[in-house]
């Protein structure tokens, strides 16, 4: 039977799910077809984990062979619907083609015999546009007063280059109406007139033409969600670490390796401060541990360098309770968009999540009952995901006091904690930079201090457990800013990262969330 507690969370969860479904699919209707076949493929990826999920809720468990088949059929069905968007994608681009090169056949028979009348028709239409530009401004109550009481009262900018850069803007780009002072840049505001990847790259190639590396072209939208373009000299540009943050860096490490090394002491049941002669013991896990920190920093590094960002040295964080918090990584250049943005922070826990689950499969598969480590078998109420998976391999065995398991089962789960703090949707960790680039700002914003709130209510009513505090000092300290923004900000990352970010979120959540001791009882863990 269920009781109060598990009635409130499966109906929590299910409207949370029912919520995203639905959000997702209003958000890619106004797409027309290609938005609804993303929807379907992003939902396509997360069913089976939803279904799993959802069964186990209500005490029914999946076997090894279900969960595989549930896999196959959500991934061919992936590549199915990823086919038909292509398709459709390239019917889509050859009938525009087809289009405009009629337009063009026509505009070009008419100028022929009506070049007078069309310079004249043109001048009219200009006169027309500009003083609908002018209503529109006045409508949307966008005054430069608003975003001038928010910045200094100075431009620093020479007024030769100001004349210059007001030249790059077009009807068919951006309509600049006014400029306004911004740090030691300037703002300039008006309409969008063209799609914002297109006139981002366009105003940009006009101004590195014009001024080569000296200043940056920013598309960002206002808190009153209007675009505006935002001119900075280069010299604003991220600066690479110093020579006293490298050693920062250097010292971070070095105490990493050390508590790394203490927290795998603990776990084999010996402290090592007081036994360095067994330093050996530990050696062969903490190469996993790092194993696994290191690929989540390499993966960030490829993506990065793929797409020709640059980012700082790890800085990474100790801890004696798991080795480590994983590590702070800043970016070193400019970002060009917000599909960057999420593609450098989605590969580091994507990759953490890989390996450390990668080690703790490997952990079930060696695991024996006459192992030499054995742990309470409540050990697995910790949490949602790595409890049902136990359940999947060690079946009844779960439900007597201990159980024999390999040391890479632990570890797996070391590193899949690792991992899922660090994608909290909060300020610069990858969750509040994958939630940053797939919802903008504003909603990173409300969930960081969601996060913090909630990290310190888990705090006071778990005094027992005190990462989640340690966590939470370090976010609200190091971490609770926002990812400055992208070079455009205004293009949004496809459905597909949408999709693949919050499944990512969500493996996170089932890693962190604990098995409650009603379902825990259903399923068969710990009984006697």
């Amino acid at each position: 039977m269920f009781n109060l507690s598990d009635n409130v969370v499966i109906i929590v969860v299910s409207v949370v799910a029912i919520a995203i479904i639905l959000w997702g699919y209003n958000r890619a209707k106004p797409y027309g077809e290609i938005g609804i076949l993303a929807w379907l493929q992003s939902l396509a990826l997360m069913t089976p984990w939803l279904v799993f999920f959802a069964l186990l809720t209500l005490g029914i468990y999946v076997n090894l062979i279900g969960v595989i088949f549930l896999l196959v059929l959500s991934a061919g069905t992936y590549i199915y619907l990823g086919t038909l968007i292509r398709n459709k994608a390239k019917e889509q681009i050859k009938s525009n083609i087809d289009n405009i090169f009629k337009a063009n056949l026509n505009s070009e028979s008419d100028s022929d015999n009506n070049d007078k009348k069309e310079t004249e028709d043109q001048e009219k239409n200009n006169l027309s546009l500009e003083k609908q530009e002018d209503e529109d401004v006045k409508e949307s109550n966008f005054t430069p007063v608003k975003l001038a009481q928010l910045e200094p009262e100075f431009n620093p900018i020479q007024e030769e280059d100001l004349k210059e850069i007001k030249t790059i803007f077009g009807i068919d780009t951006f309509f600049a109406i006014d400029t306004i002072p911004y740090q030691e840049g300037v703002i300039f505001k008006g309409n969008l007139r063209g799609e914002a990847e297109y006139s981002h790259r366009h105003l940009t190639e006009k101004l590195t033409e014009k001024f080569g590396d000296k200043y940056r072209l920013f598309l960002v939208e206002t808190p009153e969600e209007k675009p505006v373009v935002i001119i900075l000299p280069s010299a604003n540009d991220p600066k690479p670490l110093t020579l006293a943050q490298k050693n920062l860096a250097l010292v971070l490490f070095l105490a990493t390796i050390f508590t790394s090394m203490e927290a795998i002491a603990l776990l084999l049941g010996f402290d090592l401060v007081g036994s360095w002669n067994r330093y050996p013991e530990v050696l062969p896990l903490t190469g996993g541990l790092w194993f696994i920190l290191l690929a989540h920093e390499i993966a960030h590094r490829i993506i990065a360098e793929r797409n020709k960002v640059k980012v700082s040295l790890p800085f990474f964080l100790p801890s004696l309770q798991i080795g480590s918090f994983g590590a702070i990584t800043r970016f070193e250049s400019l970002i060009p968009n917000r599909s960057v943005l999420f593609d450098v922070a989605f590969a580091g826990p994507a990759a953490g999540f890989v390996v450390s689950l990668g080690i703790l499969l490997l952990g079930f598969i060696l695991s024996a009952p006459n192992s030499s480590f054995e742990i309470p078998t409540s050990f697995f109420r910790g949490s949602i995901l790595v409890g049902g998976l136990a359940k999947l391999f060690f079946q009844s065995g779960l439900e007597a006091d201990t159980i024999g398991v390999h040391p890479f089962t632990i570890l797996g789960w070391l590193g899949l904690v690792i991992t899922a703090i660090n994608l909290l949707p909060a300020g610069q960790l990858d969750g509040g930079r994958i939630i940053q680039a797939i919802y903008g700002r504003k909603t990173c914003r409300r969930t960081t201090v969601g996060t913090l709130i909630i990290l310190g209510i888990v705090s006071i009513f778990n005094p027992v457990n005190s990462l989640p505090f340690y966590w939470a000092i370090i976010i609200l300290f190091l971490q609770r800013d926002l990812e400055r923004p992208s070079l455009n900000e205004l293009t949004e990352p496809d459905d597909s990262r949408a999709g693949w970010g919050l499944f990512l979120i969500f493996l996170s959540l089932t890693t962190l969330i604990p098995i409650t001791p009603s379902l825990a009882s259903r399923l068969g863990i710990g009984l006697l």
